[in-house]
């Protein structure tokens, strides 16, 4: 009905609708797909109209996009040449782009976002500026190593960025959502699911055994059986033989594997650490950052890591400075 209509209509547009009541579709069809060999008078004059090069392959065109029924083009239509192989390969090419592209925006896209932020003490009538206009963006799985001099305000980063401290002014934004307008208990929520904090001082609970220290975070958060969660992450940590010794009976070392294992044991996507082997021997801060990092990297969070010692801040992806309260 389509190649019937499209006949009709080119007759109508060329002025032939008379010719097309007096001859009927099928003959000018007839006419046109099986012309005969030679033209004789009472030949349709369809053919000899339609003898105009331009005008037989616009028609050629239609009738064929009304015909082909999307069936694709014959094959030697497609042989490749140069042309077709050279956009072949570019289109191969951009594809490989896309898929880069996309997996940096799934895999490294930002996790947290500090924009111009500023935090002042007030001790009486002084006011100390110790956080001055920061700019800071950290990625999914991204490592950063902050270093500075005592009193450059690198613990107070962390604790603004961990939520437990406000600043004066500026926005933190972590994982989309801006945090420095929550409450308190608001904070709280977000922080003892996705952020673990580790201080230089290892704050156990004195009189908790190790599974117990460890255990506590995942009953506060309604974890199924916790203290086996706690032993498993222990057990990882070299500990399996200290479950159930005191803090008073471990080793500094020891005692910082129990620290550290409490704040990773809910998988959080941030980890902040404050001078972690800051209280440690040479021998035990090794293995403390190799602990650190390679959970970092199996269980893909990511890691800012206060820091005085080099060789520790430059097994980070990123090291960044602070100095006098802003970032160098």
């Amino acid at each position: 009905f389509q190649a019937e209509d499209g006949i009709r209509d080119f007759c109508l547009s060329r002025g032939l609708g008379d010719v097309y009541k007096r001859q009927g579709s099928d003959k000018l069809h007839s006419a046109l797909f099986n012309p005969p060999d030679e033209v004789l008078p009472e030949t349709l004059p369809f053919i000899t109209l339609t003898s105009n090069p331009f005008l037989l392959r616009l028609f050629s065109k239609t009738i064929d996009k009304w015909c082909s029924l999307g069936n694709p083009y014959p094959a030697i239509k497609l042989s490749p040449n140069k042309t077709t192989f050279s956009i072949a390969l570019a289109f191969m090419c951009t594809r490989k782009i896309i898929k880069i592209f996309i997996n940096i925006v799934l895999f490294m896209s930002t996790l947290l976002k500090l924009k111009k932020i500023n935090l002042k003490y007030q001790t009486g009538k002084d006011s100390i500026s110790v956080l001055k206009n920061i700019d800071l963006n950290i990625k999914k799985k991204e490592t950063v190593s902050v270093v500075g001099e005592s009193g450059s305000g690198k613990t107070s980063l962390i604790m603004l960025i961990g939520g437990l401290e406000k600043p004066n002014s500026g926005k933190i934004i972590f994982q989309d959502q801006e945090i420095t307008g929550l409450s308190e208990d608001e904070v709280s929520e977000i922080r003892k699911k996705n952020i673990g904090i580790i201080f230089q001082s290892f704050y156990l609970i004195p009189n908790y055994t190790a599974v117990e220290n460890v255990a506590l975070t995942l009953e506060l958060n309604n974890f199924k059986n916790p203290e086996k969660e706690a032993k498993i992450l222990l057990d990882r940590f070299g500990l399996k033989h200290r479950f159930n010794n005191l803090p008073s009976q471990l080793s500094g070392g020891e005692q910082q594997r129990v620290s550290i294992a409490r704040a990773i044991a809910m998988k959080p996507e941030l980890i902040l650490a404050d001078e972690p082997t800051g209280n440690l021997d040479t021998e035990n801060s090794i293995m403390i950052a190799n602990i650190l990092f390679k959970y970092v990297k199996e269980e893909g969070s990511s890691l800012i890591m206060v820091t005085h010692d080099t060789k520790l801040a430059d097994k980070a992806k990123r090291k960044i400075k602070i100095k006098d309260g802003k970032i160098k």
